[in-house]
């Protein structure tokens, strides 16, 4: 994991987004934690090696990755030559063999302990997509494809502005929600590469990232998440936010359950995002109890009751 100053990134980053797309982006992940917590500290550091931008709205993705990529080409950003699908492909290319959009910027050593690289991802055109998904960005050099998530919309809703930059970043509960809604269990896939010298479960990684962010939010109450929480729901997911709802912390349940799975968890954030500030185990566990205390009991709560108020309203008393 390299170390990066969110600061200096998310503001060379903003300076190389065309002015014309740039409320078309919402810069996401651990670059977007560390500016919401550490800017105004210059000796804290990012450990990441990869700049995650969903563009957003959907019908404006593509015309807006489009015009990015374009530049950054244009002004000397390096592809990131990794993983399966390298070489562009074209329009008979099935979508999910494109490679991605991912960019070092001029002159960096792709091996030097600074090094990052910008990816681009876009918000889902459905509710109804599951796993990942892929959308085509036809480029002069060839096709790429833009992933998204299921869950991504909850990244890019009510976006916070990176102070004088002009581009957004994901606010910190918002990302946490999405790790939520994302693992209502503990799977059994691992990432693809080492965390830290260690094979790590996905889940426990995505989970462990809503330990640190509460770790460091260090609220005295997280009952506002709740109502930050129901109202993303309510907008990205109209049609089912209180199923969504009153699942949201079986995951982090699961989690705090299992002595090994917490200890990975424990483990991403000691190289994570919680690297300047590494907590115990116990320290971990009450970020943990405090949030599924306050934040996530309470909007399982207010789903239950709405569910309640709507089976009320169809019923006809004599």
């Amino acid at each position: 994991m390299n170390q990066i100053s969110p600061t200096k990134v998310l503001s060379e980053v903003a300076a190389a987004v065309p002015v014309s797309c740039r409320e078309n982006i919402v810069v996401i992940g651990s670059l977007a934690a560390g500016f919401h917590f550490f800017k105004n500290d210059p000796s804290k550091a990012v450990r990441t090696k990869d700049v995650d931008c969903v563009l957003a709205p959907f019908h404006a993705a593509v015309g807006a990755g489009q015009a990015i990529t374009r530049r950054l080409l244009d002004e000397g950003w390096q592809r990131r030559m990794a993983g399966d699908h390298q070489q562009p492909g074209n329009a008979g290319t099935p979508v999910d063999q494109l490679p991605a959009v991912r960019l070092y910027p001029p002159g960096v050593d792709p091996d030097s302990a600074e090094a990052w690289f910008i990816e681009l991802l876009t918000v889902p055109e459905s509710t109804e997509n599951e796993g990942r998904k892929w959308t085509r960005l036809p480029l002069d050099e060839g096709h790429f494809g833009l992933p998204t998530f299921r869950f991504i919309s909850i990244t890019a809703f009510d976006a916070l502005p990176a102070d004088d930059l002009g581009i957004r970043y994901a606010r910190p509960e918002m990302m946490a929600l999405a790790n939520l809604l994302e693992h209502p269990e503990i799977k059994p896939e691992r990432m693809s590469g080492l965390f830290a010298g260690r094979a790590i479960k996905r889940s426990n990684k995505d989970l462990g990232r809503v330990l640190a962010i509460a770790t460091l939010a260090d609220l005295d109450d997280y009952r506002p998440w709740a109502n930050s929480w129901k109202n993303a729901l309510e907008a990205c997911f109209p049609n089912e936010w209180r199923s969504l709802a009153i699942r949201v912390g079986a995951g982090l349940r699961a989690l705090l359950a299992s002595r090994s799975d917490f200890e990975e968890a424990h483990h991403t954030c000691l190289n994570g995002l919680l690297a300047s500030q590494p907590p115990t185990l116990d320290a971990l566990r009450s970020a943990g109890d405090r949030v599924l205390g306050d934040a996530v009991e309470l909007l399982e709560e207010l789903a239950k009751v709405q569910t309640v108020r709507t089976l009320l309203v169809g019923i006809e008393l004599p």
